[in-house]
């Protein structure tokens, strides 16, 4: 048996709860992980609002929270291909196994071996940020030199495409609240504190052509705010908000798979992906480090430490 912290039902935070579970048993092309590190993110609170469907493997409930996550193979089952007992591992819980535990289940095509000289605290925030970055500027393609807003900095998403783009050339401006100023600046973006002025007024500024790229990750309003400051409808690229089409941008087309992940721990290694990690807590806290990040009051990357 292990603990593990997740939800009774769908709803809010009084619907969580910690509770004993024995360890899963992998399925075919699952693999079981003693979970050193499990990566907090907003998919997190949606899945447990009910929100979003169809990443719970069909599994009952109670639930275990988490999406991503770095540990050790304690188990491989069917059809597993490239990956050992005894590796160090990170990935997504893409079939319901949740990752706020002392062990799960990882989705074996969707799980890459850690990299030597790369730490699990790392690993365990590529899955959902560091590819999410890797993705979105894959997708706009924007030569060195281009202006790119990235509209929500703040966040791990956010930084990790902030530093990517930096690393690629590319002059990048980011909005974000008064608290998240520092650790974008740190990164070289050039900072518009939404809530100390006009957005649209202090990007046409900034860039009074308008901008060649806008990675969105804040949505609804502030979307729409920031939609008509591209060159090009198309190079809006939204990563949480589907009604950027009607604006004629795009949502992120999502790579998970073990290349990806193989692409994004390479990109740490070498700094070009270098996740602001601003919060790690113990399981026992988990509670905490949710809530921080249901509330956004946290900037970068929080994470659980396990083992």
């Amino acid at each position: 048996m292990g603990q593990a912290w997740g939800f009774s039902r769908y709803g809010g935070p009084e619907v969580q709860e910690f509770f004993d579970r024995p360890d899963p048993v992998p399925g075919r092309g699952e693999v079981l992980i003693r979970v050193d590190v499990a990566g907090v993110n907003p998919l997190d609170h949606m899945l447990r609002s009910g929100l979003i469907d169809g990443l719970d493997g069909g599994r009952p409930f109670p639930r275990v929270l988490g999406m991503e996550a770095a540990g050790i193979v304690l188990a491989r089952g069917e059809d597993v291909n490239g990956l050992e007992v005894g590796d160090a591992v990170f990935g997504f819980a893409l079939t319901g196994g949740g990752t706020y535990a002392e062990t799960t289940v990882l989705s074996a095509p969707n799980t890459a071996r850690i990299p030597k000289g790369l730490s699990a605290t790392v690993a365990a925030t590529l899955p959902v940020a560091g590819t999410t970055a890797v993705d979105v500027l894959d997708q706009l393609s924007l030569p060195a030199g281009a202006t790119v807003l990235v509209n929500g900095v703040g966040g791990g998403v956010g930084l990790a495409v902030a530093r990517l783009a930096v690393g690629r050339g590319l002059r990048v401006i980011g909005t974000g609240s008064t608290a998240k100023r520092e650790h974008a600046e740190a990164m070289g973006v050039r900072f518009i504190d939404y809530t100390a002025q006009d957005v649209a007024a202090a990007a046409r500024e900034l860039v009074a052509e308008g901008f060649d790229g806008i990675v969105d990750l804040a949505g609804g309003t502030s979307l729409r705010t920031v939609a008509p400051l591209a060159q090009e409808p198309r190079n809006v690229i939204a990563v949480g908000d589907m009604s950027v089409s009607d604006f004629g941008g795009r949502f992120v087309e999502r790579r998970v798979d073990r290349e990806n992940l193989e692409r994004s721990a390479r990109l740490a290694l070498d700094g070009l992906l270098a996740p602001v990690i601003t919060a790690v807590h113990p399981l026992s806290d988990a509670p905490a480090a949710l809530a921080t990040v249901e509330n956004g009051h946290t900037s970068g990357k929080v994470v659980i430490k396990v083992a």
